[in-house]
């Protein structure tokens, strides 16, 4: 049970107490305390042990934390053991926490905690949280108040957990300034010898993504057999997750090579994994393309044109 006595140390927002109670969650004993810093040992790591879900550990320097420039005190740290998880999930741990430093001549502990706040965040950014100025070392080491009796001291801790988040859905939009149209021309040789029902160009990159044209010679969808149904296609969907999205001006030209009267089609579209293609199914009737007149087929040879430009990437964040 908890007596009455506090002390405030408002430098350190450190509130202390006196508990006959023994930590419940963990327990470091040290023996020969006094040969850690003859023996160059600094800073001591504990094992790690398991609090209310999770794994932490202790950080304990015996003649202060040089780093942040502590003298003439001990300091000790919880430490958030599993960093990874952090990252990974992107999870932030609320946790009230306690230290205690066991006064072995009255059987009772120093119990040390926050004065202000009553729970610290845990995350991928802090993942350590404790106090520089823990106990003065002069008062650690007089034998009249027991906290080191026969070179030997015990500590502790308690950790409670007051809340957990997890980060909901997010993503980032980036417009790209000055954007370039990229221009692919694609020439189709033989084009009434082939019998694929699909043509597909050479890979091309525009906006950091790889492209290809798609063209049905004998149409697709509700364009089959009685158009050229032709697309602009993304070559390589694995890059994109599904919460990613980019957003693509472009233009399809067939190339009338007799009198340059191309026939196009021009149009915004967001490609996505569930969307990888856009276009038209009736590009133009197969009657009209095969006119000798139209310029479409000179020679047994059809050129295409794409003109890209990415505007935009939508990815999770």
């Amino acid at each position: 049970m908890a007596m009455a006595s506090h002390v405030s140390d408002n430098l350190q927002e450190v509130e202390r107490s006196i508990s006959e109670a023994a930590p419940c969650h963990y327990v470091l004993k040290i023996q020969s305390f006094s040969l850690l810093a003859k023996n160059g040992i600094e800073k001591y790591e504990s094992a790690e042990f398991q609090a209310s879900g999770y794994k932490w550990k202790l950080i304990l320097y015996p003649n202060g934390n040089r780093s942040r420039n502590v003298k003439e005190h001990l300091s000790l740290y919880l430490v958030f053991s599993d960093v990874g998880s952090l990252f990974r999930q992107g999870l932030e741990v609320h946790a009230v926490f306690r230290f205690f430093l066991l006064d072995q001549s009255k059987d009772e502990y120093l119990v040390v905690h926050d004065a202000k706040e009553n729970n610290r965040r845990f995350h991928r950014l802090k993942h350590q949280w404790g106090f520089d100025q823990l106990i003065p070392i002069r008062t650690f080491n007089d034998v009249s108040n027991g906290y080191l009796l026969d070179d030997t001291c015990i500590f502790g801790a308690e950790v409670f957990i007051t809340k957990e988040t997890r980060p909901g859905r997010a993503e980032c939009l980036s417009v790209v300034k000055d954007a370039i149209s990229i221009k692919h021309v694609w020439r189709i040789e033989n084009f009434s010898k082939l019998d694929s029902e699909l043509l597909e160009s050479n890979v091309f990159i525009s906006g950091d993504q790889k492209w290809k044209i798609q063209l049905y010679p004998k149409g697709r969808r509700h364009g089959s057999g009685t158009h050229i149904s032709l697309y602009l296609a993304l070559d390589d969907s694995s890059t994109l997750t599904d919460d990613s999205k980019i957003f693509a001006e472009f233009t399809l030209r067939i190339q009338d090579q007799l009198q340059s009267r191309h026939i196009a089609g021009k149009v915004n579209h967001w490609f996505s994994e569930s969307s990888q293609e856009s276009g038209w199914a009736k590009f133009v009737s197969l009657p009209y393309f095969h006119h000798t007149g139209t310029g479409c087929l000179v020679k047994d040879i059809c050129v295409v044109e794409a003109e890209v430009i990415v505007h935009a990437v939508a990815s999770a964040l």
